[in-house]
């Protein structure tokens, strides 16, 4: 009940460094959207001018690698069984984690390979966990941070976006549902761009 209430604290006094670690907890292991956190405070950036929204979004790429390192770490030391063992538990469904939910992260990981930890950031149920299998495959530090920060960037400036522009046409209590909403059509869209991206790059190598 106190986490409950501090999250609710830190929701209703957003600034970078609330943002940071609330977008930390939400790249982790715990439950927790990123569209309750980014669109709110993008919100207030255009309503009060009291944030900058250009911030907004470093800080909160900033919390989503933070919290991506914890479980790229935790699956790198742990390893396979106890990370399975834990998805498996009561505690582990508390998160909202189950073993269905890792295999799904690890075959998405397996089938785009260190790209996943970029193109997994924008596809729902697969954004918090493709951090996992990262780890389970020790993939290059440095690569996984890139890619990561670039994936978490692009996703937070959708959702930054979608808060700014709202402020003008959605009241404050309907935001997070009209960006809940909308979110996971945007998110696709960005995976078909940056499929189509991926493609004609592979295919100009290919062809020289």
């Amino acid at each position: 009940m106190e986490s409950v209430q501090f999250i609710q604290w830190c929701l209703d006094n957003l600034n970078y460094g609330t943002i940071t670690l609330l977008m930390a907890i939400e790249s982790s292991f715990i439950p927790f959207p990123s569209e309750v956190v980014v669109p709110p405070a993008a919100y207030k950036a255009a309503a009060t001018g009291e944030l900058n929204i250009v911030l907004i979004v470093l800080f909160a790429t900033l919390g989503a690698v933070i919290g991506a390192l914890v479980n790229y770490f935790l699956a790198l030391w742990l390893g396979k069984p106890i990370v399975y063992k834990f998805a498996n538990s009561r505690f582990g469904h508390m998160c909202l984690i189950d073993q269905k939910k890792v295999e799904t992260a690890e075959g998405f990981f397996i089938k785009y390979g260190v790209a996943a930890t970029l193109i997994g950031r924008l596809v729902p149920a697969v954004r918090q966990l493709i951090s996992i299998p990262a780890g389970l495959a020790k993939m290059n530090l440095l690569k996984f941070v890139i890619f990561t920060a670039i994936g978490a960037g692009a996703w937070n400036g959708v959702l930054a976006g979608l808060g700014y522009y709202l402020e003008s046409i959605v009241p404050e209590d309907m935001l997070i549902e009209t960006v809940t909403r909308y979110s996971h059509e945007i998110g696709y869209c960005i995976i078909a761009v940056v499929a189509v991206a991926l493609g004609i790059i592979i295919y100009k190598g290919v062809k020289k």
